[in-house]
């Protein structure tokens, strides 16, 4: 997407039109519609005021997708009741369908024993509980394998 694309959604899901965002900036309507446009581009400055406008980091600005913030409103705003209800790993396998089919593959104990020790190691150590040290065990190798 282009930036004024992202200006355009960004403005769009925090319900305020251009005339709104031209008088809360201090520019002119026409000023937001060349931005959203691509026609100009905001300064340093003003970017970074439109960020707090629409309550997003200059960084999610500049990348700006609207259907990952929707999805990520559905994550936010579902009730822990109905996320323990999800089985999570047969939605992700419909994605990756490694999940279904590694148990078949692999000796699961050979990993298994290393991991376990692992959390456990996070939880006397940090004081996790255990679904935190999962957690931070998860981050621990998403990391790794983003670096590859």
């Amino acid at each position: 997407m282009s930036l004024g694309n992202n200006l355009f959604h960004a403005r769009k899901k925090s319900g305020l039109s251009q005339e709104a965002v031209a008088e809360k900036l201090g520019v002119s309507r026409q000023t937001i519609s060349k931005w959203e446009t691509d026609e100009t581009f905001p300064d340093i400055c003003q970017s970074k005021k439109l960020s707090v406008l629409y309550g997003l980091s200059l960084d999610e600005l500049i990348d700006f997708d609207m259907d990952v913030k929707k999805l990520e409103q559905v994550v936010k705003n579902t009730p822990e009741k109905v996320s323990q209800k999800v089985d999570w790993s047969k939605l992700w396998a419909e994605k990756y369908p490694i999940l279904t089919s590694y148990k078949q593959e692999i000796s699961i104990a050979e990993y298994a024993l290393p991991l376990k020790e692992m959390l456990e190691k996070l939880s006397a150590d940090y004081g996790y509980n255990d679904l935190d040290a999962f957690l931070v065990l998860k981050d621990i190798l998403a990391g790794l394998w983003s670096t590859k």
